[in-house]
């Protein structure tokens, strides 16, 4: 028996594995899918929002501003890139201006700093392609942008090597809880432990529900981006919002860590919580809505587009809380990415409030090597690593000059990729400009040599999303 499990492994349930990982337990993570961070951690603008967006005295407000306090130190230790660039809201009219003001004293009662209220040639001075119908801004200098998959993923990994269990592929369809102790089941397992914890995106009100719990629901909320290439990566430096309405933060421009532009996302009310299909109405509204709020942007260089599904509680706020030892951790929308670390320590100070009384492991090791170290080796410290071990020395992916060596790393570090995805997410091979069009074949070859399968076996991203069915001409396939 654990004591405690922890069903979801996105970007929240990863960095509560995390913060758990520091005490004398034993924590189990339950995900139902081939991987972790699959949902809307992977479709994800990848901002950590400064923090005056929030309404005064939610959880949001004050979560995302400790969450974004926390990142950079919480960046460091895992490995994980994370740019202070800056965040600007931008306003075309009077009433734009009014909100802008609005947010600039929400911000200063959250508790954010050095935010100002620049005019239309601060604004222009700070960003030269922003559009000239913009007349003002909010500038938040605290805003900061991170690749949400890959500090799940760095979470996860640093979490696992300090004794967190993985379990994946395991679709919760039923708990009881008898005796103090609840029961998990899968098709093929079950699992017990005496807390869990509910993170389970838009699951969670499904989640919920296994236990009796009705006080809330999920609604998902689709939103599509579409990325440019790397050559158009000077076109901004900071993340441009317009000013927000009800369905959220609207079209935004961002740099990403990588060096893209990203654009989105829409905001669609959906039903389907499976249902991440882009659309041609989707891409119109993007195209168009960064049109305004940025000049000369070239929509010609869009090399992929994706869609997330965001899980917007009834309650407008997030949702934690936790009764008989059963934890809430839902409607966790933005800025859930920003605030993830702060969410950790407050679920894990609500399971120490309750009766669970862990001692701090004097072991545990916070620190954890990038996913891209080898990139930022110099030359010399490169060469020498090559003499050492040559896979490091065979480019596999052309587009991100992403080596054999990095991806063999990925395979066989926690949480180990075992799919082409997530070979993808931890190496960036495939998403360059080609997408994966000449990598592919060799990350399927390798993946099977690794895991010691035929190649039959490996999949896209898990389930039956196999890659080959068979050979069309002679001989035989390993």
């Amino acid at each position: 028996m654990y004591d405690v499990a922890i069903i979801g492994a996105g970007v929240v349930g990863c960095m509560i594995a995390r913060e758990l990982s520091k005490y004398q337990l034993s924590v189990c993570v339950l995900e139902k899918e081939a991987d972790v961070a699959t949902g809307a951690t992977r479709a994800n603008s990848g901002i950590v929002h400064a923090g005056f967006d929030a309404k005064e005295g939610t959880l949001k407000a004050k979560l995302n501003v400790q969450g974004s306090k926390m990142m950079p130190k919480v960046c460091e230790d895992l490995g994980v890139n994370y740019i202070n660039n800056g965040s600007l809201v931008i306003g075309f009219n009077e009433k734009d201006l009014k909100e802008i003001v609005t947010l600039y004293n929400r911000g200063k009662i959250n508790g954010v700093e050095k935010l100002e209220i620049l005019n239309q040639e601060q604004l222009r001075n700070l960003e030269p392609n922003i559009s000239k119908k913009a007349i003002g801004a909010l500038y938040a200098p605290t805003g900061a942008i991170v690749c949400p998959y890959e500090l799940a993923i760095s979470a996860m990994g640093n979490a696992m090597d300090n004794g967190i269990q993985l379990k994946l592929n395991f679709h919760v369809e039923k708990m009881e809880r008898k005796n103090d102790t609840y029961y998990i089941f899968s098709n093929t397992e079950t699992v017990s432990a005496k807390y869990v914890i509910n993170a389970a995106g838009v699951y969670s009100d499904y989640v919920a529900n296994l236990v009796g719990d009705n006080s809330f629901y999920i609604k998902p909320r689709k939103g599509e981006y579409m990325l440019l290439d790397k050559t158009c990566g000077n076109i901004v430096s900071h993340t441009i919002f317009r000013t927000p309405t009800e369905k959220g933060k609207g079209i935004l421009v961002s740099p990403t860590v990588d060096g893209n532009i990203i654009l989105g996302p829409t905001s669609v009310d959906a039903e389907d919580k499976s249902d991440n299909s882009t659309s041609y109405e989707g891409f119109q509204k993007i195209m168009k809505e960064v049109g305004e709020n940025v000049e000369n942007i070239p929509l010609n260089k869009v090399i992929t587009s994706f869609c997330g599904l965001r899980a917007t509680g009834s309650t407008g706020d997030f949702i934690i809380n936790m009764k008989n030892k059963f934890v809430n951790v839902a409607g966790i929308e933005s800025p859930g990415l920003s605030a993830a670390p702060a969410i950790a320590q407050y679920v894990v100070e609500l399971l120490k409030n309750d009766s669970l009384k862990p001692e701090e492991k004097a072991d545990f090791n916070p620190k954890r090597k990038s996913m891209h170290f080898f990139k930022k080796l110099s030359v010399e410290e490169k060469n020498k690593l090559i003499r050492k071990n040559p896979s490091y020395g065979k480019i596999v992916c052309r587009c991100e000059m992403v080596t054999e060596g990095e991806i063999i790393d990925a395979i066989h570090t926690n949480p180990k990729a075992t799919t082409v995805d997530g070979v993808k997410i931890r190496t960036r091979s495939g998403m360059g400009r080609c997408q994966g069009g000449f990598c592919s074949p060799s990350v399927v070859e390798i993946l099977a040599r690794e895991l010691n399968t035929s190649v039959l076996n490996i999949t896209k991203s898990g389930g039956n999303s196999n890659i080959l069915v068979c050979r069309t001409k002679g001989g035989e396939l390993n």
